[in-house]
């Protein structure tokens, strides 16, 4: 899906454990370094969740998403 297409598509919020294989409704990032994890329109892996999750343990700020505890994120219904 295009991020023009999650833009305007319609949205729900789902944990983060139901997130996996969803398409990401949302920008997330992390500061720092400040760019983009996942961007609207973009399939969330395990990759980009565990990426997340660790610098978010190790001090990182995550900005973008509806919910910075990470413990749910915002995906396009399909």
């Amino acid at each position: 899906m295009s991020p023009r297409e999650a833009f305007f598509a319609t949205k729900r919020k789902v944990s983060i454990r139901d997130s996996l294989g969803e398409i990401c409704g949302e920008l997330v990032c992390s500061y720092p370094p400040g760019i983009p994890v996942l961007i609207p329109g973009e399939i969330i892996t395990a990759e980009a969740l565990n990426y997340l999750l660790e610098i978010r343990s190790k001090g990182a700020v995550i900005t973008g998403a509806a919910d910075f505890s990470l413990s749910s994120f915002v995906v396009c219904v399909t």
